[in-house]
């Protein structure tokens, strides 16, 4: 399968556009989380990339935006394209479980059997054919009853990523790499970790889901029946003038709880859930080591530099330095150093200590500061 493809029959991209990405402060803010940024020098938003990325898939009146409502206009003005049918606005932030059950129930509600398939807004993917074909693959698993997740082959042994365990080829026509799942496994140590990218068995969890709308709605109704129930009063309304009324009285009540515990893990429990392994470049950017090593080019480690205008001079330094306040930023004889300077704030730090950024913004609201958030 090549860009060019049609797109999958009877198949629905979801991406939900959540998260502030606290590790990317001062960059990333509530009012400008990391999916609206270009943290690849692309020309193009993340958000934006993802859109691309699944339009061939989908086609373009076939990919549904699930994101906070301070964020429509900025949504709407990076993908023009995307219909107001297909824009699900969330009053506040209620976890994947929500965002994701939200997206299934009002599809399903539409259109009978549809195939839905989640993809985060804010990963870097690079590989579009072999991308492609994992999702097609994962289509196909779908249509079997399962539902299907789209793993990433560890390139190390990272402790922030939770794990797939796959040992088990399935047999599932359309989906000749489909691996049957025993188990989700949290964030690991690095012991355990090693063990894992060693053994040859476990995937990185990517947070990619591909299943029937219903499928999705069935499982976290055995695990969340009072979250489904709101899900499907929203989806009731949704397309009708109650809609509002129904938003305001249900949405705050709903549970907050991520789609990894409330439907894969019970799945895979139960047998119900494969894996695709995915053969192609796939990073969350979590911090800015990641932005860094994004733009690094193999052994030569450079100074990566993103900003629009940005007035950046350097001399035996590498690292990364994000520049939005137009003030010249000159670094010299510094390696893996993180520069990110805003108009309003300026964080120093280095790539070993990139996640420890979350911390400052914990410490920053802490104390009131919510200017700078």
């Amino acid at each position: 399968m090549s860009n060019s493809a049609e797109p999958l029959e009877g198949f629905y991209a979801v991406i939900p556009a959540g998260g502030i990405g606290s590790r990317l402060w001062p960059l990333s803010r509530a009012d400008a989380p990391k999916f609206l940024h270009d943290l690849t020098g692309s020309g193009s938003s993340l958000l934006r990339d993802t859109w691309d990325r699944l339009l061939p898939l989908a086609g373009e009146d076939r990919i549904m935006v699930v994101t906070g409502r301070a964020h429509r206009a900025a949504v709407e003005e990076q993908i023009p394209a995307l219909a107001d049918l297909n824009v699900v606005l969330e009053s506040e932030p209620r976890d994947s479980s929500a965002a994701i059950g939200l997206a299934a129930a009002i599809l399903e509600k539409r259109e009978p059997g549809v195939i839905i398939g989640s993809f985060a807004a804010d990963h870097v993917i690079r590989g579009a054919r072999t991308f492609n074909r994992a999702v097609a693959e994962a289509v196909a698993v779908a249509r079997a009853g399962y539902i299907a997740t789209i793993g990433i082959r560890p390139t190390e042994a990272a402790v922030g990523f939770g794990y797939i365990h796959a040992p088990t080829p399935a047999s599932i026509s359309g989906a000749p790499s489909a691996l049957e799942v025993d188990a989700f496994v949290e964030k690991p140590s690095a012991r355990v970790a090693q063990e894992y990218v060693e053994s040859g068995d476990y995937l990185w969890n990517a947070g990619m889901f591909i299943a029937k709308a219903s499928v999705i709605l069935e499982e976290l109704g055995k695990t969340e029946p009072e979250l489904l129930a709101g899900l499907q009063q929203l989806a009731d309304a949704w397309d009708t003038p109650a809609r509002g009324a129904v938003v305001d009285q249900v949405w705050p009540k709903l549970k907050k709880i991520a789609i990894d515990y409330s439907v894969a893990e019970p799945a895979a429990a139960e047998g119900k859930l494969m894996t695709i392994p995915g053969e192609f470049d796939w990073d969350d950017v979590g911090d800015f080591a990641s932005i860094a090593k994004l733009h690094s080019s193999g052994f030569k480690k450079d100074l990566a530099i993103l900003g629009e205008g940005a007035r950046v001079l350097s001399d035996s330094s590498n690292g990364v330095v994000v520049s939005e306040s137009g003030r010249t930023i000159a670094v010299v004889g510094v390696n893996d150093i993180v520069i990110v300077d805003t108009p309003d704030a300026l964080l120093v730090t280095t790539t070993a200590n990139a996640q420890r950024v979350k911390s400052v913004v914990d410490a920053l609201r802490s104390a009131g500061h919510n200017d700078v958030l």
